[in-house]
């Protein structure tokens, strides 16, 4: 199949398009690399600041729109796949699905739906938007629903969603958002990880590892990232003006108070506003990672922490694990949308570094398991298909 990846959130199409070149189709990702993430794509998509830096990408745009036709599949990671208003994306979207034979819609990111669903309905017990019954105050999340509730983007959001062949959502929240309205057409894949090949100990040397007593030969001398030093690394990292939304002020205020209260084992690494690459190799070597702190389940971040063996301290409810099927991995220390849960479940991770080795293991298995890049590319090609 010609497939066409259109936009980016936290590295899904561009990891995504790598599992289904290894299946056999010709992949094209557009995109502005999601923003200062600057993810890898085929056709740059970034816009520069200002309204001539939106004449310019909407002059790149409509110059590209006679390539875009004759895809299998238009896959848009969300309805605002483009940095420019939304009634010129209208106009976008109609030309695609004119040009082209099917339109996929993910659901992963912000959008018309998971904002009105977590402000009116409140299908979760706590979200980007709400704790249980009360409405979130602060900015950020008044400043996501001023942007969505009863705008353009409202309109763009529903039209594409009624209009399109297949949803797909990436984690649960999404799911639960779309499935409502789109019973027939919403599915479930979880997120595109690639695997590290070669720097990761294995999970059964892993399984090994956590078993007390057990002699290692030379050969299975585990790799740094997979023993438990003392202190515990733990590594946070911070968006540009998304900290309180994410509640990563909260995590970073209770990861704070307990290297305060045990220097001698915990260190803290902290990232804020880097590009990918450098991202990546701050995290390494970490032992664990602490990540949205109103989420019910792990995003590309932790989870690809979780892949070299970094244990995820965020959203790990029991939804998650449901709907991946899971009944025995439980390698996500799951905090509640609060300080104290966050300092609480910190503390007890530093103070006891034994768990380490085997949530390390369990959350290279669990990431193996269902989050496997080529593995998923497989659902979203049987997806295409149908």
């Amino acid at each position: 199949m010609r497939i066409l990846l259109l936009g980016e959130y936290s590295n899904v199409h561009a990891t995504l398009a790598e599992g289904l070149r290894s299946l056999g189709h010709e992949v094209t990702v557009a995109s502005n690399g999601d923003f200062w993430k600057n993810y890898p794509r085929d056709i740059n998509l970034s816009r520069q600041p200002g309204k001539l830096g939106g004449l310019k990408l909407l002059a790149k745009v409509y110059a590209q729109l006679p390539r875009w036709r004759g895809y299998d599949v238009v896959q848009l990671i969300n309805p605002m796949f483009l940095e420019l208003k939304a009634e010129w994306i209208f106009h976008i979207y109609r030309y695609l699905r004119r040009y082209n034979r099917k339109v996929v819609l993910c659901a992963m990111g912000m959008d018309w739906y998971w904002v009105n669903e977590c402000t009116n309905r409140k299908p979760l017990r706590y979200s980007d938007f709400n704790i249980g019954d009360q409405l979130r105050t602060d900015e950020p999340a008044l400043r996501e629903q001023r942007d969505w509730l009863g705008t353009t983007k409202e309109k763009l959001n529903k039209f594409i969603a009624v209009d399109c062949d297949q949803i797909i959502a990436g984690l649960y929240e999404n799911y639960v958002c779309y499935e409502p309205y789109f019973k027939e057409k919403t599915h479930f894949i979880p997120l595109p990880i690639k695997m590290p090949e070669s720097d990761i100990l294995h999970p059964l040397e892993l399984r090994s590892l956590a078993t007390e007593g057990t002699q290692e030969p030379s050969s299975l001398i585990p790799h740094p990232s997979a023993l438990s030093p003392h202190p515990s690394s733990i590594f946070i990292g911070i968006s540009k003006g998304r900290s309180a939304y994410k509640g990563t002020d909260i995590m970073l205020r209770a990861a704070e108070d307990v290297l305060r209260a045990h220097p001698d084992k915990m260190k803290l690494i902290k990232a804020e506003g880097i590009p990918f690459n450098e991202y990546q190799k701050l995290m390494d070597g970490s032992d664990a990672i602490l990540d949205q702190l109103y989420s019910y389940t792990p995003s590309m971040n932790p989870l690809l922490a979780m892949s070299k063996g970094i244990i995820c301290i965020g959203g790990g409810e029991p939804e998650n694990y449901e709907i991946l099927g899971e009944n025995e991995l439980r390698p996500i220390v799951n905090v509640q949308p609060t300080y104290e849960s966050v300092r609480d479940e910190l503390e007890q991770f530093v103070l006891h570094p034994e768990r380490i080795p085997e949530l390390k293991r369990q959350s290279i298995e669990y990431v193996r398991r269902h989050h496997d890049y080529i593995k998923v590319a497989r659902q979203y090609e049987r997806i295409y298909s149908e």
